[in-house]
């Protein structure tokens, strides 16, 4: 196989990545912001917002394109259009004067917006977020590349990621159940679409050996849980308690989110609760793969 450009590459799926393609003796390099500590000798430094930059570090023949503005608390949304919109819109026009024929993307089911539980990829685009709204657009530009280019595009579409290395919502929730800080919030039937990363890194290596004109995949690991089994699953494991512990209304847990957002806004310091990680974490989020991918099985 060509050589892979990693972009994104220092951080949390793309890490997995790395791993099984190393294992693979695969030839590639990491760009992103900072090096990677695990491949130092494979890393290239490079802001994708920076078209001079991503030009001089970007030796590959193939793109996998993970990086991505993606934090629920930014205070500047614009951010998330530069960084996922523009940032995209570069990687396009360097892969096109270079004559790169493959690129594979890791958009969000965030473009689906509040979907019908079970959605697949054939489910309205939808985005009801800033950040579900510039990973479409930066589908978008993606899809116009491959019809200019003729070149190769998969598009992964990854629910709730977890695993090793993650920082994000679901390692928050782990470590307040840790610290005996959880409190639920809502009754917590509704049911979560969650992924493990080395499954999603296993699909995207997979998916490199692929080249479809264009494909679109959701990626979620079986069996879905409700908040509430995931809640009681994680407290027996950590602490050795039954049941999902203290436990607030939904309203109730709205009003505090939106407290702290005042607070943000006011002091300019973010707070690990807001009203958007509430909503997020009370609502139904399940989905669905309509077709396999040729060739890829979860190890996991």
């Amino acid at each position: 196989m060509d050589k892979i450009s990693v972009i994104g590459g220092a951080g949390f799926i793309r890490t997995a990545l790395c791993r099984l393609l190393a294992s693979a003796g695969q030839e590639f390099e990491v760009i992103d912001l900072v090096p990677s500590r695990l491949f130092p000798g494979q890393s290239r430094i490079a802001d994708i917002r920076d078209p001079d930059a991503l030009s001089a570090a970007l030796s590959g023949q193939v793109v996998v394109h993970l990086a991505a503005a993606h934090r629920d608390d930014l205070r500047d949304p614009a951010e998330y259009f530069r960084t996922n919109v523009d940032g995209t819109r570069n990687i396009c026009q360097l892969a096109a004067q270079r004559g790169i024929g493959q690129i594979v993307f890791t958009s969000s089911v965030a473009v689906y917006g509040a979907a019908p539980p079970k959605t697949n990829e054939t489910g309205a685009i939808a985005p009801d977020t800033p950040y579900g709204q510039s990973k479409a657009e930066a589908e978008q530009v993606l899809r116009e590349w491959q019809a200019h280019t003729d070149g190769s595009l998969t598009v992964l579409r990854p629910t709730v990621v977890f695993g090793a290395g993650n920082r994000g919502n679901v390692h928050r929730l782990l470590a307040q159940i840790a610290a005996n800080e959880f409190v639920m919030v809502g009754d917590g039937a509704n049911a979560k679409s969650m992924a493990y990363v080395g499954n999603v890194a296993a699909f995207l290596l997979a998916a490199l050996g692929q080249r479809p004109d264009a494909a679109v995949y959701n990626y979620a690991d079986g069996p879905d849980m409700t908040m509430a089994m995931l809640v009681e699953h994680a407290r027996q494991r950590l602490l050795g308690r039954t049941g999902t512990g203290p436990r607030i209304s939904f309203a109730l847990g709205m009003t505090l989110g939106r407290l702290a957002d005042r607070l943000v806004r006011a002091t300019g310091r973010g707070r690990p609760v807001n009203a958007a990680r509430i909503e997020k974490f009370c609502a139904e989020t399940t989905f669905v793969r309509a077709a396999e991918l040729p060739g890829s099985t979860a190890p996991f």
